[in-house]
């Protein structure tokens, strides 16, 4: 988000509250908020960076008792407490860190994984049979199934028959994938090997939907299959991957009841590299017990 839009959020939530617009300054760098807040002791400033690190530990409440619980409360989670109001409403740097993060979300759903970014990472990439993002949003059964091509360049490209196969997909982030991907993917593709398993050759597929890898898992002869993909972005979180685990999947009969999920993989929640621990362990009692989902034994 850019200075100017920045800018026209303030006019537009000053107009709502009914309250004077901020006048223009010439320089940018002498720019000044002239609302009231702006002066608050709390420090609410209109020309705040929206995304910085100060804008998230931010404290809107007015001449605080205990200042210091404050700080810590607002330190150790990232919900929006100690926001502050202005009678019944929300402070303006609230309110507008609030249409920052929702924006924020919008976008990375919107995003396209750039072909350069696939092509470095050394990855082959296929297509469901979707063509184009907002296809996508509105025909989530066709990204479910592989385009022609994909199933042909997977034939003639990958390794057949692997004990693990191993899915990239961006899914309803893009952020999860580009973010996270060097954290999870190697020491995840490691750790298979070293626990002695044939490891297929893992690949990006663009526009793909969870089940998806039943496909994938049947057209290879995969005994269980791994899709680590974007999840749909919390409001401020962009970056957050899951991984989702089937034992030899059938596009005819497999449910999502025998898929086992973890969620919530990113720098915030389960780091990416813990995470591939968590998966290699997962992986081995998959193909201990014959087993996923709901059907595994704890």
């Amino acid at each position: 988000m850019d200075q100017k839009q920045i800018e026209e959020i303030v006019r537009s939530v000053m107009a709502s509250m009914g309250e004077s617009q901020p006048q223009a300054q010439a320089p940018a760098a002498q720019a000044q908020c002239s609302t009231t807040q702006c002066a608050a002791p709390t420090g609410e400033s209109c020309a705040m960076d929206l995304g910085s690190a100060e804008a998230k530990a931010w404290i809107g409440v007015e001449n605080p008792h205990r200042a210091e619980v404050l700080t810590e409360l607002r330190r150790s989670t990232a919900a929006r407490v100690c926001t502050g109001r202005a009678g019944p409403r929300p402070r303006t740097q609230a309110l507008l860190r609030f249409l920052a993060d929702h924006s924020r979300s919008k976008d990375t759903v919107l995003k396209e994984v750039p072909e350069e970014w696939v092509k470095a990472q050394g990855l082959l990439e296929v297509r469901s049979e979707i063509s184009d993002k907002n296809l996508y949003l509105t025909r989530p059964d066709l990204g479910r199934r592989l385009s022609a091509d994909a199933i042909e360049a997977l034939k003639s490209q990958c390794v057949m028959n692997p004990d693990v196969q191993v899915i990239i997909s961006d899914g309803l982030s893009t952020d999860a994938i580009t973010a996270n991907y060097e954290e999870i993917l190697p020491p995840l593709l490691s750790g298979l090997k070293q626990a002695g398993l044939k490891v297929g050759t893992p690949f990006f597929v663009r526009y793909g939907r969870v089940k998806i890898e039943d496909q994938i898992g049947e057209l290879l002869g995969a005994k269980a299959v791994i899709l680590l993909v974007g999840e749909r972005p919390g409001l401020g979180q962009s970056e957050s991957l899951s991984c989702y685990a089937v034992y030899s999947p059938r596009v005819a009969t497999t449910v999502e009841a025998d898929r086992t999920c973890i969620s919530n993989i990113h720098q915030g929640g389960t780091p990416p590299v813990e995470a591939a621990a968590v998966i290699v362990d997962l992986a081995k009692r998959m193909l201990e017990q014959k087993a996923s989902g709901i059907n595994m034994t704890r």
